[in-house]
């Protein structure tokens, strides 16, 4: 990644089925966290439609900026005008699991499975604490991702760094960002 220009962003493209709330929380966690070193965006393979509203809810208790967020499909960063990308990251197993499209780019990629919150059972209370974990954990994984050096670090070790994110368990995670930087 060392002969990019480090003016311009990284462009992230978060990939889920749904597009309702896993790929569109990180979109949001990385939009913030990576203080505009990265531009995040987040795409469905069979997108609903619609944001998954405890998703919304629960970015917008946080102050996430939520004002773009929208589900939609990953055509539109097939199209000659779409954003290249540097990274794709699938936030679901299904998505990963699909074929996906060739990307403008051709970014680097890993597979980052998150429980998928909009299929959690129980009261509500139940349903809320499922889009809490999955926050919790893009967060944690994110927070990792942005502590990279990127700009130090060969393909084949990145590719690696980014493949280990998406198998660390959450108590890892703490220790994983103290080292990530490495």
């Amino acid at each position: 990644m060392s002969d990019r220009d480090q003016k311009a962003p990284y462009n992230v493209l978060f990939l889920c089925t749904g597009n309702s709330a896993r790929s569109i929380m990180a979109e949001a966690i990385l939009n913030r966290a990576g203080q505009g070193r990265f531009q995040a965006f987040s795409a469905g393979s069979h997108p609903t439609g619609r944001v998954h509203p405890y998703a919304l809810d629960l970015l917008r208790k946080l102050n996430y900026d939520v004002s773009g967020a929208r589900s939609k499909s990953w055509a539109e960063f097939q199209a000659a005008d779409a954003p290249k990308l540097h990274f794709v990251f699938t936030v679901c197993d299904n998505a990963a699991a699909e074929t996906c499209p060739v990307w403008t780019g051709q970014p680097m990629t890993a597979h980052w499975g998150i429980p998928d919150p909009a299929a959690a059972t129980g009261n509500e209370a139940e349903m809320r604490l499922a889009f809490a974990d999955a926050l919790r954990m893009l967060t944690n994984r994110i927070n990792i991702f942005v502590s990279l050096p990127l700009a130090s670090l060969d393909q084949l070790t990145l590719q690696k760094r980014l493949e280990s994110i998406g198998k660390i368990h959450d108590k890892d995670a703490d220790r994983s960002s103290a080292t990530a930087a490495e």
